[in-house]
């Protein structure tokens, strides 16, 4: 089980309960760093343009699986900005969103209307769905505040059917990276993909820095600015130079689960 940092937790679920409770105009559907790459060409409406960089992250993953008709689930899907983007994007069968904050998925649940898309509250380390029950299970920016990634990843298994995909876009500490990819070898399913996009990650903050001091200086109290920037990634805060120096490492990976079991 990995440690984490408890006052960051903390200040964490200040800032989204804050965010649940201000944003009223819905301006944050979205809550991860982006990603941008030159090979990367998606032509988006206007509602969608703004988000531009958060949407591509979720692009990016959503690629390395057929989701065409696929019954998938998101894990932590906070705002859900993505997993709407995807319902639309990639026309799966069915879409649930889990997310641990009730409020987010109240949020959610009140503000997007597309038919065989439903968001749910739950625990990642206990998923409300059957057995053998999902195609697609998709986990963008979220694992990293997991108390027992090993019980995420058995959850994960077990609702997968035989072949089903596991898509994670995430990041860690560079020392922290050892512990992840033993619980990928650990958890039974076959490692398929594993990417460094960490450097594409930092363009998009770049590119999107603006964009995130607004929606700062909007939404949080004055005496919370420094953290949310920090949270936000803004160029020059903590968390930027960690990716900028690949102190911390932006990744992903696709596992798959056995067809038949061992």
């Amino acid at each position: 089980m990995e440690k984490r940092n408890n006052l960051r937790e903390y200040l964490f679920k200040l800032w989204y309960s804050l965010v649940s409770k201000l944003d009223r105009n819905a301006e944050v559907q979205f809550m991860n760093y982006g990603y941008t790459s030159s090979d990367l060409r998606i032509i988006l409406s206007s509602k969608h343009e703004g988000n531009r960089y958060p949407i591509q992250l979720y692009h990016q993953i959503a690629c390395k699986a057929d989701l065409n008709g696929k019954d998938i689930i998101e894990v932590g899907s906070g705002r859900g900005g993505g997993l709407a983007y995807l319902m639309e994007s990639f026309s799966p069968r069915s879409a649930v969103g889990v997310d641990l904050n009730p409020e987010a998925v109240s949020f959610c649940n009140k503000h997007y209307n597309l038919p065989g898309m439903t968001f749910t509250q739950a625990n990642a380390e206990n998923l409300p769905f059957e057995d053998n029950s999902q195609d697609i299970v998709i986990n963008v920016e979220s694992s990293h505040r997991y108390a027992n990634m090993h019980k995420f990843l058995s959850e994960v298994k077990r609702v997968l059917r035989p072949g089903g995909y596991f898509l994670i876009t995430d990041f860690r500490h560079d020392y922290r990276m050892l512990h992840l990819r033993k619980s990928f070898t650990d958890s039974g399913l076959i490692q398929m993909v594993e990417e460094f996009i960490t450097h594409k990650v930092v363009e998009a903050l770049e590119k999107d820095d603006g964009r995130r001091r607004l929606l700062v200086r909007k939404l949080a109290p004055w005496f919370l600015h420094k953290t949310a920037l920090n949270f936000a990634a803004v160029k020059g805060s903590r968390t930027f130079n960690n990716f900028a120096e690949e102190k911390m490492l932006y990744f992903n990976y696709v596992l798959q689960k056995r067809q038949y079991p061992d």
